[in-house]
């Protein structure tokens, strides 16, 4: 009898051991999601389990080859224990849920979960034994840091050909097409002078398109004797065009038109007038279209009609005189040729178009580059553009001691901050990717880096719409994580310089869609282009079922 009171009193004073049946964890197996790898733990104590002076904590721990990492804990505790935790009844026993989080690294790819206890029974420690409640990691999202992303370029400004005009105005008095020799000698007249001088004597940089002379008379007074007076301001201007045309040996057409009564034209200086009554006026011109008409509402506006005849319509007795051409900048043989001769001598537009458009490969790209930015000292395109080849090249450090001077010499830039994020994204620092990005709207690859950025954070579906339209390997894995497999097919099949993390995401992609043929041949195509990837296929999940396919691989 002493002996079985002993035992009795024993059992009592000790919890028993747990088993995984008192647990389930979601997901199963556990997946990586923005660098880190949640998890939701519904736990089970049951019946006649947590004696009345015990308390319990429960901590989740993720055991992987080298290591482990701990993830949040949290305590029970029995009835009659005085503290903040949650009470766990004995006769009834209780349920509970709790999350956790672990930050993801490659050996995690390869783990088991298990539920570690920190128990005491009064003041006394008691050992609960550790109970392996879930298994793996699956990963594919992180395979986003095997993937390239392309750095921002910034753009030249260069146009070879861009069309301008020279425009000169013309005035007359009421009544008259008599051209006068103040006009004649106003700025804008001379100026236009001088551009067709400029023209005929440049022609491998200029080229002349054609030149116009559009005449007008004011709408006031009789239709017929305005149309017939806005006829000889078109002719008397016209000649004079002509008569200057044949000074300087220039052989060019003269298209002509004149404008009876310019209503455009009055109702356009009316909006921009400080005119009292111009709303009213404005008002007429929609609701009468007859001209007489018109002009007679207008007139009747006493008050105002004495500053429209000083104010607006002298503006309208005219002849604008246009000239329209092109001026013709150097072709790309001429900017290579003079790069050779001279660099200093192209402008700072030319020279980013050469580095960009012109070059054959990296080494006299960042030739140009650094002569750019020798010769341009205030413009950071250069070394922006440095800093995407070395991003290209793989050379982190380097594009980063790069960006920081871009960014010295303009810190807003579209294309710097869209480096920067991607800079960031590599390493792991979304936060800082947020802040850079949110600057970077308007560079070339800012929608690809934007996706990149929301396959780190787990948004997946927003990731694979950023990316549409990109044909690259984080595009495609977008698709996968999205579930959108038919999508990820074309863009894999569509990428241009397809290497091992394509052919990687293609085996995953086929080990989704139960295509073995395709996932034997992709992998072993993966593992040959980078042996690496053979280690991480022997412990991917995403080839769980095909074990044996795997190991035939890897072999």
């Amino acid at each position: 009898m002493m002996s079985a009171a002993v035992l009795a009193l024993s059992s009592c004073s000790k919890l028993g051991k747990l088993s995984s049946d008192n647990f389930t964890v979601t997901p199963t197996p556990l997946e990586a999601v923005g660098g880190q790898v949640p998890a939701t733990i519904n736990g089970t104590f049951p019946v006649k389990y947590m004696k009345k002076k015990a308390q319990v904590t429960v901590t989740p721990v993720l055991k992987y080859q080298g290591g482990e990492a701990e993830g949040q804990s949290a305590t029970f505790q029995g009835e009659k224990v005085e503290g903040n935790a949650t009470t766990i009844r004995y006769k009834a026993g209780g349920t509970y849920a709790m999350k956790t989080n672990f930050a993801y690294i490659e050996p995690m790819l390869s783990s088991e979960l298990y539920a570690r206890f920190d128990a005491k029974l009064g003041k006394k420690t008691v050992s609960i034994p550790e109970v392996k409640i879930g298994y793996g990691v699956l990963a594919t999202s992180q395979l986003l840091n095997r993937c390239n992303i392309t750095g921002a370029t910034a753009p030249d400004g260069y146009q070879r050909i861009i069309a301008q005009k020279q425009e000169a105005n013309i005035k007359f008095l009421i009544n008259q097409a008599n051209l006068r020799a103040s006009e004649l000698n106003n700025i804008s007249v001379k100026d236009l002078g001088k551009i067709l001088k400029e023209i005929n004597d440049n022609t491998e940089t200029r080229a002349l398109q054609n030149i116009e002379v559009s005449a007008y008379a004011s709408p006031d007074g009789k239709y017929n004797f305005n149309e017939k007076l806005a006829e000889k301001r078109q002719n008397v201007s016209s000649d004079y065009l002509k008569g200057e045309l044949k000074k300087i040996r220039m052989k060019a057409d003269v298209d002509t038109k004149y404008t009876a009564e310019d209503w455009d034209g009055f109702q356009e200086l009316v909006s921009k007038s400080n005119l009292q009554d111009k709303e009213i006026i404005l008002r007429v011109l929609s609701m009468y279209q007859e001209p007489e008409e018109r002009e007679q509402q207008i007139s009747n506006m006493s008050e105002v009609y004495t500053d429209i005849k000083e104010s607006i319509l002298p503006e309208l007795r005219r002849a604008r005189l246009i000239v329209n051409y092109e001026v013709i900048g150097r072709s790309d043989e001429q900017i290579l040729e003079q790069y050779q001769q001279d660099p200093s001598k192209l402008s700072v537009e030319e020279m980013v178009y050469g580095a960009n458009k012109l070059t054959k490969d990296e080494a006299t790209r960042k030739q140009w580059n650094e002569t750019i930015a020798k010769q341009y000292p205030s413009d950071y395109r250069a070394l922006n553009n440095m800093a995407q080849q070395a991003i290209a090249a793989g050379n982190t450090e380097v594009a980063n001691n790069y960006l920081k001077q871009a960014a010295s010499v303009s810190k807003n830039a579209p294309e710097v901050n869209t480096n920067l994020a991607l800079l960031a994204l590599k390493n792991g620092d979304v936060n800082a990717a947020e802040t850079y990005l949110a600057k970077g709207s308007g560079s070339d690859t800012f929608k690809e880096v934007m996706g990149n950025l929301n396959i780190a954070k787990g948004n997946y579906t927003q990731a694979a719409s950023d990316l549409a339209g990109t044909y690259s390997n984080s595009a495609a894995l977008a698709q996968i994580l999205a579930k959108d497999y038919t999508s990820a097919k074309k863009t894999l099949a569509a990428i241009k310089n397809a290497d091992a993390i394509t052919s990687y995401l293609q085996a995953v992609l086929a080990a989704r869609t139960n295509d073995t043929t395709t996932l034997a041949s992709a992998l072993k195509s993966a593992i040959q282009q980078d042996a690496t990837l053979a280690a991480r296929a022997a412990n991917d999940l995403e080839f769980a079922k095909y074990a044996s396919i795997i190991k035939g691989i890897i072999k």
